[in-house]
């Protein structure tokens, strides 16, 4: 029994080990474009992650068509275009300034605009510490009042 669980263990251990990709390349500046290129783009699964981070198979697939396309040759503005032409700009992870990315742009500012009112409306609205919450007036009858109590006592 124990054989067999250490073999199970063993085949388990190789096969995560096996997913790992390593890739050649003929030139330092190409690999360079290739790392620079897979933590621009976006994994389309994932969504919150570069594709150099993301364990997907689609992003798997994406970091294979980036190898073969810096290897072909092609330019990082090539490759970025080759993959926005395909999977739309939501494939950068700094998609650039265009009319349908504005709300993406501004979004973050607009929000933080409302926040800043927000709190000044707040902070206006409570009373401040060296406002005095009765007249002397009244904190004179509430002294009475209490020395009334004490006496009947």
């Amino acid at each position: 029994m124990r054989k067999f669980l250490l073999m199970c263990l063993l085949t388990a251990t190789t096969a995560v080990s096996a997913n790992i990709e390593t890739y050649k390349f003929d030139s330092a500046q190409k690999e360079a474009d290739y790392q620079m290129l897979v933590h621009e783009l976006r994994c389309l699964v994932c969504q919150n992650q570069n594709l150099a981070d993301s364990n997907a198979e689609l992003a798997q697939d994406l970091r294979r068509k980036t190898y073969e396309m810096v290897e072909k040759g092609l330019s990082k503005d090539e490759v970025i275009k080759y993959m926005v032409a395909r999977y739309g700009d939501f494939v950068l992870y700094k998609p650039p300034l265009q009319r349908n990315t504005l709300a993406l742009w501004g979004g973050p500012f607009v929000i933080f605009i409302i926040a800043v009112v927000v709190l000044i409306r707040i902070i206006r609205r409570r009373p401040s510490s060296s406002e005095r919450l009765l007249s002397e007036e009244e904190r004179q009858r509430a002294e009475q009042l209490l020395h009334q109590q004490t006496e009947d006592k």
